[in-house]
């Protein structure tokens, strides 16, 4: 800006300094017309001092310019004086060069110059002032010329005015020094401006970057640290920790049931409850200890210096008793409870992402066993980085590449009728053989694909594995039924009803052959969703049996309307008919054999592994059994199987009584029991 001033400035002072060289130029034009109007030609071409009259009448017809008229002086193209108004000498010197521009290129030229006057410059009487000397051309036609044939256009001579150039200079400066003021205050003015608006921007953006780097830390809802900044915390405390050696906790806290909530009550209800429980939070811990809200209804709260994983429990008892009263959402006192799960480092985990993870995994725990608190275990653990290789190790097995060995593999388990001991049908339960951690039972992999989404694609392949077994049998002359386990993702849209319709069309296999197997709780859970698609399985003559019956929370009236032909009684009430068994477990297996007979209904018991057992069962009433005492789950090779025809299909009101249509192998060639593996259930897969 200042440099731009400066140059307006100094253009404006060259613009007005040339304009009044201009004028003084024009001036000086009119000067030398008026005083060479009376002057022969022949005193410049012949050079000659005027004489006296010829120089009174140069004075005269220059008289009208007054004081502005310094000198005026004639030269002579040779340089000699012909005339000077300053006093009555004969001689002088004119600036040869301007002369000879002058009087060769026929242009006016101007200087402005520093006329001094007087004894010596500076003493008393002298004067000294700027003076603009201009030489102007003087041509045959501006003089007196006795000879007709001589060209007006013919330089002669020159005339050298000097003009008062002191008003002019002032006035200049004057101009030059308001502008200049002007300019100045424009600038400083505009400067000022500027300097406003870009300062009230910069504190804008300031602000505005404070405000996102805030609202990048902090929770928009609640004011709560988010996700990025107790990571920061977590980080900076375990750092702190591990200097010290002191124990950092870390509690996850989700709302249970929290999407029910917003569902019915509406968005706005759901984000009050949470600034609630946001307040809450805040108020009653410690003052070190930081509360942060991860997302949706998950919370954390990191504790600093905990002395101890019991006392981190005890802090987290604690905070889930906040939620003992009830929130006010309006008029409405809303009771809320959440599950809580507690980590500490050095005894759970090593750095703030494993705390995390073991933080959520132990409040899903939680939420899984409903125990409202639950400290990391590593047995509950089924999501270590292990778990994302398995993961891509299961796509990869569910698509085999041409060639390649088949890592998923149907096995099945005989199912015994025990009044004759025959095999009546069987229970296909998938078996993983991994290529590196060896065979895989169905409790290691199919709760991964359920939470993984990929439990559809097992079921695919575990119905289209034993649909083709079914017409391979079938085509030998043997017609076993067999049961195929479906997850409780599968029985909540009809997409599976269409898949075993294809199946059975395509391999044209009797829907007879084909069971499926729900759990219970699977069947309470969204009885609204799977009802439907029972009552298409039955439609196309597929028997469908409830699966580990008893432990789930089925009522009377809903097993008298479901559609299903079977209950197949947990092992846990089975194995209580031991030796050592439960005392009144015989009580309340009768009651199940009565109530599902009573519905007319087939009942099987699962996980039989010793005579004594079986034989409680057959006087209970019992119609099958399955378990280790018949048989393992085996491949489809080393089953030993007798041709026979397909019993019909038995509506709900027909009698028990079925037709064997296979026997198991001989006892001398069952397989032993062998050790069971913690979670493994080879009675149900």
């Amino acid at each position: 800006m200042l440099v731009l001033g400066c140059a307006l400035v100094w253009v404006t002072w060259s613009v007005m300094s040339q304009q009044s060289v201009r004028d003084g130029i024009a001036t000086a034009e009119t000067v030398t017309t008026y005083a060479t109007a009376t002057v022969p030609t022949d005193s410049f071409v012949l050079p000659d001092n005027l004489d006296q009259a010829q120089k009174d009448a140069v004075e005269k017809a220059t008289s009208g310019f007054g004081d502005r008229l310094v000198e005026l002086r004639l030269w002579a193209l040779d340089g000699s004086l012909i005339y000077s108004s300053a006093d009555q000498t004969e001689t002088g010197f004119p600036d040869g060069d301007r002369l000879d521009l002058v009087t060769t290129g026929g242009e006016p030229s101007a200087r402005v110059i520093t006329d001094v006057r007087g004894a010596d410059a500076g003493d008393e009487g002298g004067t000294e002032r700027p003076v603009l000397d201009v030489y102007v051309p003087v041509q045959a036609g501006d003089v007196v010329d006795p000879d007709p044939a001589r060209e007006d256009s013919d330089v002669i001579g020159a005339a050298e005015v000097m003009l008062d150039h002191t008003a002019a200079g002032a006035a200049l400066a004057d101009a030059v020094r308001t502008l200049a003021l002007v300019v100045a205050i424009g600038l400083l003015a505009l400067w000022m401006v500027l300097f406003r608006t870009v300062w009230t921007a910069s504190r804008r953006l300031q602000a505005t970057a404070l405000e996102n780097a805030r609202l990048a830390l902090l929770d928009s809802l609640t004011g709560l640290p988010n996700r990025r900044m107790l990571a920061e915390r977590m980080r900076r405390t375990i750092l702190e920790a591990e200097e010290t050696g002191s124990r950092v906790g870390l509690m996850l806290l989700d709302i249970d049931r929290f999407k029910d909530i917003n569902d019915s009550l509406g968005h706005d209800r759901g984000d009050e409850l949470l600034e609630q429980v946001a307040e809450r939070l805040r108020g009653a811990l410690r003052d070190d200890d930081v509360v942060a809200r991860l997302g949706g209804d998950e919370f954390a709260i990191l504790l600093p210096d905990v002395r101890s994983v019991a006392n981190a429990e005890r802090l987290a008892r604690r905070v889930r008793g906040l939620f003992v009263p009830p929130f006010m959402l309006g008029e409405l006192p809303l009771h809320v409870d959440t599950s809580v799960g507690v980590a500490c480092l050095p005894d759970h985990a090593s750095d703030p992402s494993s705390l995390m993870r073991t933080a959520d995994v132990a409040m899903y725990a939680a939420k899984h066993h409903r125990t409202g608190v639950s400290v990391y275990s590593a047995d509950e653990d089924d999501s270590s980085p292990a778990r994302l290789v398995l993961l891509g190790d299961l796509h990869r097995a569910l698509t085999p590449a041409p060639g390649a060995p088949r890592e998923l593999r149907m096995h099945y388990q005989p199912k015994i009728e025990l009044k004759t001991g025959r095999t009546v049908g069987l229970e296909a339960l998938m078996r993983w053989v991994h290529p590196t951690r060896g065979v895989l039972p169905p409790t290691t992999f199919i709760p991964l694909a359920e939470q993984s989404g990929l439990i559809h694609d097992v079921t695919r392949y575990a119905l289209t594995e034993c649909v083709t077994q079914l017409a391979a049998w079938r085509a030998e002359g043997r017609a076993t039924p067999v049961a195929v386990n479906l997850s409780a993702h599968d029985v909540t849209t009809l997409a599976v009803v269409d898949l075993i319709e294809s199946l059975l069309e395509e391999h044209t296999v009797p829907a007879d052959l084909l069971e499926v197997e729900i759990t219970e709780t699977a069947l309470v859970a969204d009885p609204s969703r799977v009802v439907p698609v029972l009552e298409r399985l039955g439609a196309l003559g597929i028997r469908v049996a409830i699966d580990d019956f008893g432990i789930g929370n089925t009522s009377i009236s809903q097993l008298r309307d479901l559609p299903v032909d079977e209950l197949k009684i947990d092992r846990l009430f089975v194995s209580d008919l031991g030796v050592d068994g439960r005392e009144g477990s015989e009580v309340v297996v009768q009651a199940m054999v009565d109530l599902a007979h009573s519905f007319d209904l087939r009942v099987v018991a699962e996980g039989v592994e010793d005579e004594p057992t079986a034989v409680i069962l057959r006087r209970l009433g019992v119609d099958q059994a399955q378990g280790f005492l018949y048989s393992q789950a085996v491949p489809a090779d080393d089953l030993r199987l007798t041709p026979s025809v397909p019993r019909p299909r038995r509506d709900r009101g027909a009698g028990r009584g079925g037709v064997a249509v296979a026997g198991t192998r001989p006892a001398a060639t069952r397989h032993a029991r062998p050790p069971r593996s913690p979670g493994t259930d080879d009675s149900n897969g």
